[in-house]
């Protein structure tokens, strides 16, 4: 696994947990109808999970894909349930089916454009 894109992947889901008990998300609640800022939230998680595999040649695509995809669902059901806990928060299933289309969008994404081609062009970046 890519330790960078391993970190930035755990850092992310890190603040997804922290954010969900702050006050930020009340405000940011205002301009997020539907819960619509999911999809782009977790197809975010998705990306950086996918970029975290695919140094790891020695598995199949299918496999890493899974994997990442798997990964995500989790952590959108789990941040859910947290949520379910916090007083002025809500877990909602509605809200874990748009952090699963956020997922399955990137992951059709990846099928027309590899990760490790993403990878090559964070590298052309660094020059």
């Amino acid at each position: 696994m890519n330790p960078f894109f391993t970190f930035l992947s755990a850092a992310y889901i890190f603040f997804i947990f922290y954010l969900a008990d702050s006050s930020v998300v009340s405000k940011i609640g205002e301009f997020n109808f539907y819960s619509l800022l999911h999809i782009p939230l977790y197809g975010i998680l998705m990306i950086l999970l996918l970029l975290a595999f695919a140094s790891k040649p020695e598995t199949s695509r299918k496999s890493r894909y899974s994997g990442a995809a798997w990964l995500a669902i989790a952590v959108g059901v789990l941040d859910e349930y947290y949520q379910s806990f916090i007083p002025s928060r809500e877990g909602s299933i509605g809200d874990v089916l748009l952090d699963i289309l956020g997922v399955l969008l990137v992951r059709i994404l990846a099928r027309r454009i590899p990760p490790l081609l993403w990878m090559d062009a964070f590298k052309k970046l660094k020059k």
